[in-house]
């Protein structure tokens, strides 16, 4: 079974619709790029998986579960971690306090920050009562994905994680993706632009142009004529 089953999903702002029939699966342990240009739909595909628009028509399943009864912040609890684009961290909690903030969405009600999250960002460790405004980009981003891991998700859904980072970051945050994927057996759904990061973190893709799927496979299948066609600006 898929852990994540999206079918025949549309969504619109007003009378402008967004999504067109989108029907998409996630299979576990897999690492989904969604890829496409600006504007075609993708950050507004993962918002309906979040609950934080609501989509017009459509099914949504995570683990068998009908996402699309559910408020926002069950979804959480049912072990889906997002990233946001952009990040959205607290910039006047400490760094110690926006963990607490991912904690809150824990099914087992652990109160403690996993000690996994400082391994993989040792850096947090050493700002735990730095104001998240303080930190640099890279380090926001880093915190960010670590709230989204407090709350243990099965699904780890991220939007656009490299943008804005330097490439040494860039780097170490694929390398995170792929351990977390490999090591600790979390799915990962993600937004990318970065070709590159896209062919060597994902294992599988998707492409979404003006709300629909148009392309899709195994990540080693995206060719040059994809590229060329669909993501070339």
């Amino acid at each position: 079974m898929s852990l994540l089953a999206i079918k025949g999903l549309n969504q619109a702002y007003g009378g402008s619709r967004t999504l067109w029939d989108i029907n998409l699966e996630v299979q576990p342990g897999s690492r989904m790029c969604l890829m496409g240009r600006n504007g075609m739909g993708k950050t507004t595909l993962l918002k309906c998986v979040m609950g934080l628009i609501p989509a017009v028509s459509g099914e949504i399943a995570f683990e068998g579960v009908d996402l699309l009864a559910e408020p926002a912040e069950r979804r959480a609890r049912l072990g889906i971690g997002y990233v946001p684009q952009g990040r959205e961290i607290f910039p006047r909690l400490t760094v110690k306090e926006n963990l607490e903030v991912g904690l809150a969405a824990r099914r087992d009600r652990q109160r403690t920050i996993p000690a996994q999250i400082f391994e993989l960002f040792p850096v947090l460790k050493q700002m735990l009562n730095r104001r998240g405004g303080d930190l640099s980009g890279g380090q926001q981003q880093q915190l960010a994905i670590g709230r989204a891991l407090a709350l243990s998700p099965k699904l780890l859904i991220l939007d656009e994680p490299t943008e804005g980072l330097q490439p040494n970051i860039v780097q170490e945050i694929g390398d995170i993706i792929i351990k977390l994927n490999r090591e600790a057996g979390v799915t990962v759904m993600l937004v990318e632009q970065k070709l590159l990061f896209a062919r060597r973190v994902a294992t599988e893709f998707r492409i979404i142009e003006k709300g629909r799927s148009v392309a899709g496979g195994a990540i080693k299948e995206l060719t040059d004529d994809h590229v060329r066609d669909h993501l070339s600006v």
